[in-house]
């Protein structure tokens, strides 16, 4: 049985599918999830990753975890502790969903600080492990949604200025990959997409999935920034529009690392915007669009 945490996030969801879809036993676990949440035949728990013995009853009987880095509650976790009840309920292989900015920001306690320390409880868990580091999420696009579908617009900053972001349900392939098969312990994987893109040529693909033009609006830091504070803390914000206007080398370099654990290329951009078309064209409920970054 493999259990997968942050079940109802971007990655989460798409994971879930793909094992289900393979006929692996999954148990879908998060804070909120329903029944109603996962497909047929998955097992949904609502549990707490600050809380790790909330999960000692989901882990009884497991082979094999996806752990979900926490997010924004990512400093709460004990990671060694929860492990331990993983391994107590039977955990042998865990693949962890970690971040670009391990390598790329170590200095910074939101992108790269806290996640070093995630990842060497993993290292020295004595579990077999994968280490999954994505950069920027296509699916962080959903955050235009609304102006998308209200003003047919995309406000950002740094407009010319891109990364190679990547598809959740790659993401999730590589995961699905490295809990069901041999030959991946021990590995740190960076998952990008294809290319490298701007913000100014995603409100032209969003355009073109939604049969209209999508004007791109660019903003300048300081707004970007207040608009950034409204949601989350400031050194998350600064760091954020760092990477966004100034991104390293390593955090526009386009890696193999998809294809070579699943044989197929990732998906761009692009292909993203046109699957979650619905999202951004008018009527769509805000409810019925996903929104979390994991």
């Amino acid at each position: 049985m493999i259990v997968v945490t942050g079940a109802t996030g971007n990655v989460g969801r798409e994971l879930v599918r793909n094992l289900a879809a393979s006929g692996a036993q999954v148990t879908a676990t998060s804070r909120r999830i329903a029944e109603g949440d996962v497909p047929d035949g998955v097992l949904a728990r609502r549990a707490e990753l600050t809380d790790p013995e909330s999960l000692r009853p989901v882990f009884d009987g497991a082979e094999a975890l996806f752990l979900h880095d926490g997010g924004p509650v990512a400093h709460l976790l004990d990671v060694p502790h929860l492990l331990d009840v993983a391994k107590a309920g039977g955990v042998r292989r865990i693949v962890l969903l970690s971040s670009l900015g391990v390598l790329t920001r170590p200095e910074s306690a939101s992108h790269g600080g806290t996640g070093r320390a995630i990842e060497e409880a993993v290292r020295q868990s004595g579990l077999d492990w994968t280490l999954l580091r994505p950069g920027g999420f296509h699916s962080n696009a959903f955050q235009w949604a609304e102006s998308v579908r209200e003003q047919r617009t995309v406000a950002a900053p740094f407009g010319d200025t891109g990364l190679p972001t990547v598809d959740p349900a790659d993401i999730a392939a590589v995961a699905a990959v490295a809990l069901r098969e041999d030959g991946n312990a021990g590995q740190a994987y960076e998952l990008t997409g294809p290319a490298v893109v701007t913000p100014r040529q995603q409100a032209a693909a969003l355009g073109e999935a939604v049969g209209e033009p999508v004007r791109f609006v660019e903003l300048g830091r300081d707004e970007a920034r207040a608009r950034l504070l409204r949601f989350m803390p400031e050194p998350v914000a600064d760091t954020t529009l760092d990477v966004l206007g100034a991104p390293t080398e390593v955090e526009q370099r386009i890696s193999p690392d998809v294809e070579r654990v699943t044989g197929r290329a990732p998906g761009s951009f692009a292909d993203w915007a046109r699957r979650n078309a619905a999202a951004f064209r008018q009527g769509c409920p805000v409810d019925q669009v996903a929104g979390e970054e994991r």
